[in-house]
């Protein structure tokens, strides 16, 4: 019976985080913009590192004082957790 609870959905299982969130704030006005990374659609793998490698890209813009691009990447293990993030245009809050 126990079988029969696992197959059909009777266990519970843990939520898996979906979304990475992170705020930059921009280096020209100061406007602080949140964003979030969908880690199971945005991330694309590198190859050419040799181990399983997930990159991700976002590009923010403010709408209130100045209209600075800032350019996020990140990169993620096969596991999804952050190994290193980088921005330009801006610095992580």
């Amino acid at each position: 019976m126990s079988f029969f609870k696992r197959f059909f959905g009777g266990a519970s299982s843990k939520p898996e985080k979906r979304y990475y969130t992170f705020s930059v704030k921009c280096k020209r006005c100061g406007e602080v913009i949140e964003g979030r990374v969908d880690l199971d659609n945005d991330l694309s793998v590198e190859y050419e590192s040799g181990r399983d490698v997930y990159i991700g890209r976002k590009v923010l813009m403010g709408d209130n004082k100045c209209f600075q691009r800032m350019e996020v990447d990140f990169k993620f293990t096969y596991n999804r957790e952050l190994i290193e993030q980088e921005v330009k245009g801006g610095e992580f809050v």
